[in-house]
């Protein structure tokens, strides 16, 4: 059970351990869409086409490989 009378409390009556973590919980959900949106910018962003050269011709490579 827990000691109430120990126990900080915010002034709007709730516990300020059960505060603190549901702001934790809100900056790590805030960090996690902000991530997301991120992540989803890069995917849509073009392939460079050095890059594209780049697997075209380690494709060429690895057929040659595989055709001796």
């Amino acid at each position: 059970m827990i000691n109430t009378k120990d126990t900080p409390v915010h002034p709007d009556g709730t516990p300020s351990n059960e505060r603190g973590l549901e702001e934790v919980r809100l900056r790590q959900q805030a960090i996690g869409v902000k991530l997301r949106h991120m992540f989803d910018e890069v995917v849509n962003e073009p392939v460079p086409d050095e890059f594209l050269e780049i697997l075209r011709r380690a494709d060429q490579a690895s057929s040659t490989k595989e055709g001796q």
